[in-house]
């Protein structure tokens, strides 16, 4: 992997992450948003190929991508408390 895709995947990781924090109503830090939008969006993948939902373009990509990133906070609320 190229320096600039990790770039790449870390930015768009993190606007994963803000836009799910937003729809969740939670607050971190950058990094945190980060490792919450890459996976999430893994998560999200993963789960639209389990239940046979296709991404439908760039669009629905996105979609399932925050999809995941709030079904990963709803599962650290679960754990960790309503902190997250």
């Amino acid at each position: 992997m190229s320096l600039t895709a990790l770039i790449i995947m870390i930015l768009i990781g993190a606007l994963i992450g803000w836009l799910a924090s937003l729809i969740m109503k939670s607050s971190h830090g950058f990094i945190v948003s980060c490792i919450i939008g890459i996976v999430g969006s893994c998560l999200g993948g993963w789960l639209a190929g389990v239940l046979g939902i296709a991404g439908g373009g760039l669009l629905g990509t996105i979609i399932i991508d925050i999809a995941g990133a709030c079904i990963l906070i709803a599962l650290l609320r679960l754990i960790l408390g309503k902190k997250w």
